[in-house]
């Protein structure tokens, strides 16, 4: 098992904390693995990354999330501020290029960290990336996701993430069907219904409509030396992070690679939300290697 050492990078508007289990510089033949997502922090890599022992695996919580204290009097998540900061890991442990897993928001920065600073990543596995732009029923999904901030607002974190749930859990384009649904009970999903009064939620509430708002560029993406391998779970089919992976993949001019599992295949079970954490990294170690 790898020791997890801790570090702080200070830089411009935040203390970045980061985690690194293996050597620096990294040994051996592979490359240093970064795993990184969004609104999750490192936590969240706590099943997958111990199938790595081989790699040098770095996790950090981004800025304003987790242990990541921010100073820039701001509380907006944006892929560009998430890129540029990793930017500055990269470029301060001297590990680059890396490959990097990145799931759901965290694929978004990850895009832009591409696109904004290619040198920086050899392979890059996006891991159903929710982007608005990629979908046929752009505009119906932007609608959807204001629907569960409205529900956030009104009533509060239960209220909001049941419908944030119906939303992701939706199968196909969001048509009048979806919106003529009642409303769902935050019990059908064993959460409470009462208000703490707090709004700053960074997936419910507006903070984050930056990540679902990006639109790559296809044209800078596809001519950066970066591999970028558009990943969907198998038991995503039909719901909005599998149909935005299928979109990029598109976009890009390839074919989604099939990963185990559903939205959160790589966890563990430590947000009451498991996966199947060793086929994925069995099938993570494949995409890789074939790089």
């Amino acid at each position: 098992m790898q020791d997890i050492q801790t570090h702080t990078l200070a830089i411009p508007g935040v203390d970045l904390v980061y985690d690194v289990r293996g050597p620096l510089p990294p040994a051996g033949a592979h490359r240093a693995l970064l795993m990184i997502g969004q609104p999750m922090a490192a936590e969240g890599f706590t099943a997958l990354a111990p199938h790595f022992t081989d790699r040098t695996v770095l996790t950090y919580d981004p800025r304003g999330l987790g242990r990541s204290v921010r100073k820039d009097g701001r509380s907006d998540h944006t892929p560009q501020q998430q890129a540029a900061d990793l930017h500055a890991l990269v470029q301060a442990l001297e590990v680059g290029p890396v490959d990097v897993f990145a799931s759901s928001g965290g694929a978004v920065t990850a895009l832009e960290l591409v696109a904004t600073h290619p040198g920086d990543v050899a392979t890059l596995v996006a891991h159903e990336p929710p982007i608005n732009a990629v979908l046929p029923d752009a505009t119906a999904a932007e609608r959807a996701r204001a629907g569960f901030y409205e529900a956030y607002q009104a009533k509060g974190s239960g209220a909001g993430m049941a419908a944030f749930i119906a939303m992701t859990s939706w199968q196909g384009e969001f048509t009048d069907a979806y919106f003529a649904q009642p409303a769902p009970d935050p019990a059908m999903f064993g959460m409470a219904a009462d208000d703490d009064g707090t709004r700053d939620d960074p997936l419910l509430s507006q903070n984050s409509w930056a990540i679902t708002d990006y639109r790559p560029d296809a044209s800078v993406l596809t001519a950066a030396p970066t591999r970028i391998v558009v990943a969907v779970g198998e038991e995503s089919a039909g719901t909005y992070t599998a149909r935005t992976a299928l979109g990029l993949a598109a976009l890009l001019g390839q074919e989604a690679v099939v990963f185990p599992s559903h939205h959160g295949g790589f966890l563990g079970g430590e947000f009451g939300y498991a996966g199947k954490p060793e086929e994925f990294a069995a099938r993570l170690r494949e995409v890789l290697d074939a790089g």
